[in-house]
């Protein structure tokens, strides 16, 4: 076995490792949806979207660095690089996409930050400015 064999063996395990953690995670989702159902609980939908969304995201990352290892580190030519771009940007594409539906945000943009329990508190009465 020479070092070419062992690097695409390296990329298929970290491609079998993003497909384990994509079925996985659905199903794990998926579990936890029917229990939420049963209990009745609230949002049960958004939920299940949201933890099967990061699952896929995580798989689909992983499903890269398989890809990169086999392209660059095994006799990288003009077409699997190009075949490599290709797949890399598809891939970013789902990747912004989950993430604007899981977070309803693009990823570069700022997360609003929670109110503090001060900043909502109402001012003091015997104060004119609000100020203890």
């Amino acid at each position: 076995m020479d070092f070419y064999d062992v690097i695409d063996k390296i990329g298929k395990a970290i491609d079998g490792a993003g497909v384990i953690v994509i079925v996985v995670g659905a199903v794990i989702a998926f579990a936890g949806a029917v229990i939420r159902l049963t209990r009745r609980e609230a949002d049960v939908y958004r939920r299940f979207r949201e933890l099967l969304g990061r699952t896929i995201l995580l798989g689909l990352e992983l499903l890269v660095a398989g890809d990169i290892v086999r392209t660059v580190a095994a006799k990288p030519t003009l077409s699997s690089v190009a075949v490599l771009g290709g797949i890399v940007l598809i891939r970013t594409f789902l990747s912004f996409s989950l993430e604007v539906e899981i977070t309803g945000r693009w990823p570069w943009q700022k997360r609003t930050a929670a109110p503090t329990p001060e900043a909502t508190r109402a001012p003091r009465a015997d104060t004119a400015d609000g100020a203890a």
